[in-house]
């Protein structure tokens, strides 16, 4: 029996200690070198030098005269992490239809001389929850709103969107589009900072 233990324990010490050790530390070392940034989190602070969220991760804006995100399904809080998962509400669940309706209206509410249609993605959330991301046209209905409480044209803003939009990933996959936090950041850097609600 012994034969047989002391080879199983050694492979055991072996394994643990390439796998549990040697290989985390080769990995770690290696994208902290080559990629720091995104190993770190992707990090993102505003200009007192403080870390305020990730561009990996959406964040809740309620303010008016922020872009607003894509709502989350991580409630009751908005988007966390811990809870990340889709809603699982179908097309033809009455629960989703009450969802984007609601929605619908507080953006109305917020913007009530928008005749402009609402982009999807402003009414339902990702299937993540967390998605950082809204598309071009997602911002651009927001324009309006937020350029009339900031006294800003509408397109100096448009051009500060087309500056953070992304563009398809490797030219092919997905549509362009904003990252909501860059957006607001650079927001705030270039026409003064308020408090967030």
């Amino acid at each position: 029996m012994s034969t047989y233990l002391r080879p199983a324990a050694m492979l055991l010490l072996l394994l643990t200690l390439i796998t549990g050790v040697i290989y985390p530390a080769l990995v770690t070392l290696i994208s902290q070198t080559l990629l720091p940034e995104q190993a770190n989190g992707s990090m993102l602070k505003n200009s007192n030098n403080q870390i305020i969220g990730s561009a990996l991760l959406g964040q809740a804006y309620t303010a008016p005269h922020y872009f607003w995100s894509r709502p989350s399904a991580t409630s009751p809080f908005a988007y966390n992490a811990a809870a990340s998962s889709g809603s699982n509400l179908g097309p033809t669940n009455p629960a989703l239809l009450d969802l984007v309706s609601a929605r619908i209206a507080a953006l109305k509410q917020a913007d009530p001389g928008n005749s402009k249609p609402v982009p999807i993605d402003l009414v339902t959330a990702s299937a993540s929850g967390l998605d950082p991301h809204i598309s071009v046209a997602a911002a651009e209905y927001q324009l309006k709103r937020i350029a009339k409480l900031r006294k800003i044209s509408e397109d100096t803003l448009r051009e500060l969107v087309k500056t953070h939009t992304e563009g398809r990933q490797w030219r092919i996959l997905g549509e362009p589009r904003v990252n909501v936090l860059q957006l607001n950041l650079a927001l705030d850097q270039a026409y003064g900072s308020t408090a967030h609600e």
